[in-house]
């Protein structure tokens, strides 16, 4: 059976991006989860001069590691955290110049790399401008890392957001960043507010508080992509449920048109990003669906030849394989 291998959450960053980030980081009001991040990952330091390199390029050398590996395209999308630890106006003019990279990079590599739009929250009127033109640019949708200076998109003034990613048929990629000021203090030791733990317990909780704010009655129409297996919400679906009803019972959340595993599943697809299991695969599939997965390598985080090398020998069917590598991609992305 043949196949395209596609990865939808490969990151980049601009070189202008990657410098004011270091203005935020030298200045006085930083979020304590974000300095830690330019204590280590976003240090300028030579340890991290590869990854930082390899974030960079969105040409030649690129696509040269791609042929490496035997993956056909990369979905491109704006590294964490991306604009949103800058004041809005920055925010704006960045998000929009790394869109103009990313289109043209596109326009240059067609066959091998489609793109997810950068979005400044901190504005939504232009955000949601900047989603229009997005489309036009031919992207293939958002990319958000999670909370932008601690606000959630489940908030009322993020609605022009969602109104245009709908509208325009924009899956919105919802990507980790460490944990917002409000509740990130306990994650500061022992490394837990970093990838291991704290990404995901940041972007589900952003995951849940869409679900439970009615959003998805807002916007039925709404797509959302989570990375990492889910960032572990599959595995508790069936809780959720029997808790809500419970919550619902007591007067703890007001009851919602349907359940929550409900609005997952039609709302939410996943991402293999960084979980080579095969036990986290088979439990996606049977709660899921294949149809619902896709492939991710998360390069350059993450070791993508271990990525191919997992899903070309995991125990699953030619087709179901052939759905999570290509068909799901091209379908959620509208890919050619």
């Amino acid at each position: 059976m043949t196949f395209r291998r596609i990865a939808v959450e490969e990151a980049f960053v601009t070189p202008e991006i990657m410098a004011q980030w270091q203005v935020v980081l030298a200045g006085r009001d930083v979020e304590p989860g974000f300095a830690r991040m330019g204590e280590t990952i976003l240090a300028p330091t030579p340890a991290n001069r590869m990854l930082d390199d390899r974030l960079l390029d969105i040409g030649a050398a690129r696509i040269a590691h791609m042929d490496s590996l035997g993956i056909d395209m990369q979905v491109l999308s704006l590294t964490s955290p991306g604009v949103q630890v800058f004041e809005a106006t920055l925010a704006t003019r960045l998000a929009a110049a790394s869109n103009d990279a990313l289109a043209a990079a596109v326009r240059a590599h067609p066959t091998r790399f489609a793109g997810l739009a950068a979005i400044a929250p901190q504005d939504p009127a232009p955000a949601a401008r900047e989603i229009e033109r997005a489309a036009k640019l031919g992207l293939s949708g958002l990319i958000v890392n999670s909370h932008t200076r601690g606000e959630y998109l489940d908030a009322a003034k993020f609605r022009p957001l969602f109104e245009a990613a709908e509208a325009l048929d924009m899956p919105v990629y919802l990507h980790p960043r460490e944990p917002a000021a409000s509740w990130v203090a306990p994650y500061l030791d022992y490394g837990l507010w970093f990838a291991g733990w704290g990404f995901a317990a940041e972007t589900g909780l952003h995951a849940m508080r869409l679900i439970m704010s009615g959003t998805f009655d807002r916007f039925p129409k709404l797509r959302i992509v989570l990375g990492h297996m889910g960032e572990g919400i599959p595995f508790w679906l069936q809780r959720i449920d029997n808790r809500y009803l419970l919550e619902v019972k007591v007067g703890a959340v007001a009851k919602l048109p349907r359940l929550p595993s409900e609005y997952f599943l039609d709302n939410f697809v996943i991402t293999t990003s960084g979980v080579t299991s095969m036990p986290a695969l088979r439990l996606a599939l049977d709660v899921l669906g294949v149809d619902r997965i896709l492939f991710a390598a998360d390069f350059p985080y993450e070791d993508d030849a271990e990525a191919v090398r997992f899903m070309d020998g995991a125990s699953i069917t030619g087709e179901e394989r052939r759905q999570i590598y290509e068909t799901n991609a091209r379908r959620i992305f509208r890919l050619v």
